[in-house]
């Protein structure tokens, strides 16, 4: 509807034609598909690798340099302007819109993947479970709110205080001026519709699966692509029937409620399972990642082709899943926090976020890193769609806690 209004007819229908030839592909010829993305990605990992992890570091930068100047008193909005909704309610809504989905499938799976794989240093070692609380705090900690920021805080300025539209062109008008009204805006409208039909795509395919082996384990519902299908199109409608009733009745209730269900399951999880150990993992895990930040950010395996190799499946991987999320998810966020300053959004965005993500980590993967170094083990070997289940299979309730999982 935004690019049928927006769009210049020609190109509209063009871009329409573009996406469902894509989709029908995927469908139709799902393995040469995917071997086509798999070797644009080796493409751009092997020439452009650089440039992503300069990009993410820099934007990073930007972010906390702009945090501490005089512009972080600025309203997006009129000087008068206040917040739309209470800053719980805002944050349920970023933070659901930027990680949910994604924080439920790797919470368990990720730390378990570099535990049994580090990039450096022996596998399954005491060093192994630190690196991997420490590259997932990397992965899911201040570099993707900083990319979201950048694009949101863009919007969210020049449609507030400027009058522009609130669509991903206004964000290049200081650039371009008033073309951002004709082909050219239009043009990265386009781009950035695309953009998010990749990273929707990724974030309904790992969640479309685990629900699967969800439901798997508890019914036993076969796990297939057509069961997938079935739970791809239940999302589907969900998202639509909490858009079609306005972000006050849908979005924000939706929010809100995924929240207290997160913050459920994980209570259940740190009281149940090794409680001492999951709180030294976050204070031990938040120091390490602090001290390496810098390190981490611009490290290149040049010289080690297999830990390069991991780099290309992770950091580069979440890298441009994140920058495909940013338009979407840069354009909600905006639209969320009109009235207030800059300073707040920032802190908002970039801290609250971050915080609850170590939390999340600390909790799940803390967990089962406990189980495979103390306990009786077997989550490190199970899938990644599985792993968060192998996880629950071991506490109380498990049944119950299972159920919850996929519910969320």
């Amino acid at each position: 509807d935004h690019l049928r209004r927006h769009t210049n007819p020609p190109v509209f229908l063009i871009s329409g034609a573009v996406i469902l030839a894509f989709v029908v592909a995927g469908t139709v010829f799902t393995g040469a598909t995917g071997e086509a993305a798999s070797a644009v990605q080796r493409f751009i990992s092997t020439y452009f690798g650089w440039f992503y992890v300069l990009s993410v570091s820099f934007f990073l930068i930007f972010v906390l340099g702009l945090l501490f100047t005089r512009y972080g008193r600025v309203r997006l909005g009129g000087d008068d302007s206040r917040a739309e909704f209470s800053t719980w309610s805002w944050f349920a809504m970023l933070f659901t819109a930027g990680m949910g989905i994604g924080l439920v499938f790797y919470g368990v799976a990720e730390p378990m993947a570099h535990y049994l794989a580090p990039p450096v240093g022996e596998a399954e070692s005491a060093q192994a479970a630190q690196e991997a609380m420490h590259l997932s705090f990397f992965h899911w900690g201040l570099h993707p709110w900083a990319i979201y920021i950048v694009l949101g805080l863009s919007l969210g300025y020049f449609a507030f205080r400027r009058g522009l539209p609130l669509r991903p062109a206004s964000a290049f008008y200081p650039l371009i001026g008033e073309r951002v009204n004709g082909w050219v805006g239009d043009l990265i409208d386009i781009l950035a519709v695309f953009g998010t039909v990749f990273g929707l795509a990724t974030s309904l395919g790992i969640g479309a699966t685990q629900i699967n082996a969800g439901l798997e384990s508890l019914f036993g519902i076969p796990s297939n692509i057509g069961v997938q299908l079935l739970i791809i199109l239940l999302i589907t409608s969900i998202t639509a029937t909490s858009v079609l009733l306005g972000i006050r009745r849908g979005i924000r209730r939706l929010s809100v409620i995924n929240m207290y269900l997160a913050m459920a399951l994980a209570l259940f999880v740190f009281l149940t399972g090794p409680t001492i150990f999951i709180l030294n993992t976050f204070v031990g895990s938040v120091g390490y990642y602090f001290q390496n930040l810098i390190g981490t950010s611009f490290q290149m395996f040049t010289l080690n082709e297999e830990a390069a190799a991991w780099q290309t499946s992770w950091t580069i991987f979440y890298w441009g899943w994140w920058i495909s999320w940013a338009p979407f998810v840069g354009m909600f966020i905006a639209r969320i926090s009109r009235g207030r300053t800059i300073r707040q959004f920032i802190v908002g965005t970039l801290l609250a976020p971050t915080g609850a993500s170590f939390g999340w980590f600390s909790i799940f993967g803390g967990a089962a890193l406990h189980s495979e170094l103390f306990g009786e083990g077997g989550i490190a070997q199970s899938p990644a769609e599985t792993a968060l289940f192998a996880l629950l299979s071991q506490l109380p309730v498990a049944a119950i806690l299972i159920t919850l999982a996929c519910a969320l």
